[in-house]
């Protein structure tokens, strides 16, 4: 018996897909077909895939051609595979060639011809054409845009600001640039709003009456009754409303927390989360919000979704570069919860190493600077030789993976979002709080 094996991811499972299957069923007489695990996926740059690992897998499967169905999960394991189940020839689509003759030393390796004018990527495109709204006077914008660029289905069509000095390189060039917001509206499905904090409420709302999606920066608003109402009306709308912290939708992060909640370092005791950097950096400002609006919320945001949203105190610490108290540098905060603390400090004019430290009664969870990139961390133990370390691909500081997900959110029309409502509205409150200088020593 002939044994053929071939990978894919199969996204969107089409006519060009059957017939290569159907090619490569044809060279032997049991044909395994790997399906590409989605971490897998984003490792190799596809982070825009339509459907779930399990769809992927049933759509395989429902085509009838395949014997067996496994799933690739690592690089370097087509040599595995082939080993293990005996295979006698390697296929894939002629778009991949000479990229597998390494595979020649372990089995025959045959290159088929794909089916011109069709792709999973096109497919997608002509799905969803979400056109995108930038808002805001942010250098930030930037990057927002050139990650744009990695999402199927997703164009920046507009900018509003109030400073185009600030936008450089391709989004100079976006067909609408506006200072005027209701324009903006009247020609976007879509707006990514970077304006300041005191603008959200009036923008979202806005933005939803208008019947448009919105991803905005964290925090949404500095109210925690603005941002229920907010969530409420886009719920009633059956509109997107999506909290923006990069770091919720980078890999790492969401592996440390799941390892977290599957008792790897005990129960957790403390948590230290440190966000910093300077405003000025080679003569240019490089934020136009103050510091606890730059980094709280990501500094917050380990700190809520492990210990929750119910701690019994708060205390903060801030300085300030004014006399009016107007612009804060720096700021420390301290909670006290019924079994545990943390602690967090932030500010755009102190520099401090960003380290995040998660304690707990087995071991501890160490994030190096600058930990809101989260690519990689270790979980530490009393025997050195228990430790283990986590590397996961981030691409784009995990901006790209943030926008996938609400261009999913639009398309599925509902929320998915990676930050949890309640932490979301506990992260205005302490906003709140912050504005009217409650449970704030100022040194």
């Amino acid at each position: 018996m002939i044994k053929v094996i071939t990978y894919g991811t199969y996204d969107l499972l089409h006519y060009g897909h059957i017939k290569l299957l159907e090619r490569a069923k044809a060279l032997g007489d049991y044909l395994i077909v790997g399906v590409t695990a989605d971490d897998f996926d984003k490792k190799r740059g596809k982070i825009n895939v339509s459907q779930s690992l399990m769809e992927r897998i049933e759509a395989v499967r429902a085509t009838g051609i395949a014997d067996e169905i496994i799933v690739e999960e690592y690089e370097g394991q087509k040599i595995d595979d082939i080993r293990k189940y005996g295979v006698d020839i390697f296929t894939v689509g002629s778009d991949w060639e000479g990229k597998f003759d390494y595979l020649n030393e372990y089995c025959k390796v045959v290159y088929l011809p794909r089916t011109e004018g069709v792709s999973s990527s096109e497919i997608r495109t002509a799905q969803a054409g979400v056109r995108l709204g930038l808002v805001g006077d942010s250098l930030f914008l930037n990057k927002v845009y050139n990650e744009t660029a990695f999402v199927n289905g997703l164009k920046v069509y507009a900018l509003c600001t109030n400073n185009s000095e600030l936008t450089d390189g391709e989004l100079k060039r976006t067909e609408l640039i506006t200072n005027s917001y209701d324009e903006l509206l009247e020609n976007v499905d879509a707006v990514y709003l970077r304006s300041l904090p005191s603008e959200h409420y009036e923008q979202i709302k806005k933005a939803l009456d208008c019947g448009r999606h919105v991803l905005c920066e964290s925090p949404v608003t500095v109210d925690e009754a603005q941002c229920e109402e907010l969530y409420a009306l886009a719920r009633e709308k059956k509109l997107i409303l999506m909290e923006a912290i990069k770091t919720a939708y980078s890999t790492a992060f969401a592996r440390l927390l799941l390892l977290i909640k599957g008792g790897s370092i005990g129960n957790v005791i403390s948590v230290d989360a440190t966000c910093t950097s300077l405003k000025q950096y080679a003569g240019t400002i490089r934020t136009d919000w103050n510091g606890i609006y730059e980094w709280g919320p990501t500094a917050l945001l380990p700190v809520l979704e492990i210990l929750g949203t119910g701690y019994k105190n708060i205390n903060m610490i801030a300085h300030f570069e004014d006399d009016e108290h107007l612009h804060d540098s720096f700021v420390k905060m301290d909670f006290l919860y019924d079994h545990a603390v943390a602690s967090i400090k932030v500010g755009d004019g102190v520099k401090s190493e960003g380290e995040l430290i998660i304690s707990g009664t087995k071991g501890y969870i160490y994030v190096p600077a600058p930990w809101w990139k989260t690519d990689y961390f270790e979980v530490r133990y009393e025997n050195p030789d228990d430790n283990r370390r986590h590397f996961y691909q981030l691409d784009g500081e995990g901006i790209r993976y943030e926008l996938v997900a609400f261009v999913r959110a639009i398309e599925r029309g509902s929320q998915i979002s990676n930050i949890d409502e309640a932490v979301t509205f506990k992260m205005a409150e302490i906003m709140k709080e912050f504005e009217n200088r409650e449970n704030v020593t100022v040194i």
